[in-house]
């Protein structure tokens, strides 16, 4: 017994190691969602959250009623679910759709039906990756994980073994259709969040609400 802990050390420590030295999946412009084709690298985002973007003039302050149409779940072959099931990327539309909702019912009046001062807000789930299970949560009580998971945190980067979300954000003003802002994002906790490293889908559903946190900012 007492040689399988200590097996463990040497072992996570390679792990870690590992991780430090590849880098984590990135998310791409992917070709088949409608803004595509505007999306350009961001050459402002320095922490990899927000790769591409796509920027018109516009005055958030003018819109005061937000329709948010279902969550989509990607199907272009470019996705980036991996293995992941078809349950879990419905339960993570699911939980996108009522993260989004909630947060942005601070900011708007959310509606169902089109208006003047009315914007349109489109989310895309593209991917994600799950947490590693045992792992995951073994790196918060471990020095090496935890040394690791420090250091991530410093950099604003991913924890050891931790779970992640992908999706792109489409805002259009809803009378014209003219596409306002899109962007294709990666969300994550932050690698010292012991709670989202629980569950398979803990770490994506915390990137979920960190992401919404981000867009309601935006309007603020």
């Amino acid at each position: 017994m007492h040689l399988q802990k200590n097996l463990w050390h040497p072992l996570l420590a390679l792990a870690c190691a590992s991780l430090a030295n590849c880098a984590s999946v990135q998310p791409i412009a992917y070709s088949g969602v409608a803004s595509s084709s505007s999306l350009k690298p961001n050459p402002q985002d320095e922490s990899g959250r927000v790769p591409y973007r796509y920027s018109a003039e516009a005055d958030w302050r003018n819109y005061r009623r937000l329709v948010i149409d279902p969550v989509m779940v990607y199907r272009g072959a470019d996705n980036q679910f991996g293995d992941m099931s078809e349950g879990d990327r419905a339960n993570l539309a699911s939980y996108m759709q009522t993260e989004f909702s909630e947060k942005l019912r601070g900011r708007f009046e959310l509606a169902n039906d089109s208006g003047p001062n009315t914007l349109r807000l489109k989310l895309t789930l593209t991917g994600a990756t799950t947490t590693t299970p045992v792992l995951g949560p073994f790196t918060h009580f471990d020095l090496t994980g935890n040394v690791y998971n420090v250091a991530q945190t410093f950099r604003g980067r991913e924890g050891a073994f931790s779970g992640s979300v992908f999706y792109t954000v489409e805002l259009y003003d809803d009378a014209s259709n003219r596409l306002l802002e899109a962007y294709v994002t990666k969300q994550y906790p932050n690698p010292m969040n012991i709670a989202a490293s629980f569950g398979a889908l803990g770490a994506a559903k915390t990137g979920v609400e960190k992401g919404a946190d981000a867009l309601l900012a935006q309007f603020q």
